[in-house]
């Protein structure tokens, strides 16, 4: 019912890089936090995942 039109964008104000995980926070209602482990748990098995779906997010999605 009172549903509202929720656009994924990168944040200008949670942000420590590129507003991505603030973004995902603001998005799916959590707290960025969680979104800047899983990027940095996937960091660990070589870096590429975690580097590599960042700059993908930071590229594609626009600011808000």
């Amino acid at each position: 019912m009172g549903e509202e039109n929720k656009q994924f964008r990168r944040s200008r104000s949670n942000r420590v890089i590129a507003g991505v995980c603030g973004g995902l926070g603001e998005f799916f209602g959590l707290n960025p936090i969680w979104f800047r482990f899983a990027f940095l748990f996937a960091l660990l098995p070589g870096g590429i995942p975690g580097i590599g779906a960042y700059i993908l997010f930071w590229l594609i999605v626009p600011k808000e």
